[in-house]
């Protein structure tokens, strides 16, 4: 039996305050094998973020799946990291 993806503490926060601004957000964590946690819509733009906590490292699968991955990713910490990767400003 498959366990529950776990998610960061700090998801939900990030999730949240990007759907407030408009993006649109799909939570691709459960996933799994390393694969990114968010894939963020804003403007036409497709973002894929990782949530990391403030002190969070990353795993064997994420590094493996980053290697292997030849598009854009950001590895975020905070909403503020998120909105900046999405191209939101706030004044």
């Amino acid at each position: 039996m498959r366990r529950a993806a776990k998610t960061d503490a700090n998801q939900k926060i990030i999730v949240e305050g990007l759907r407030a601004l408009g993006c649109t957000v799909q939570p691709l964590h459960a996933v799994g094998k390393g694969c990114p946690d968010l894939l963020v819509g804003f403007h036409g733009q497709n973002f894929l973020l990782e949530v990391k906590t403030p002190s969070g490292k990353m795993t064997k699968d994420e590094n493996e799946w980053l290697f292997q991955w030849y598009g854009q990713i950001a590895i975020v910490r905070t909403l503020d990291e998120a909105l900046n990767v999405v191209g939101i400003r706030i004044q």
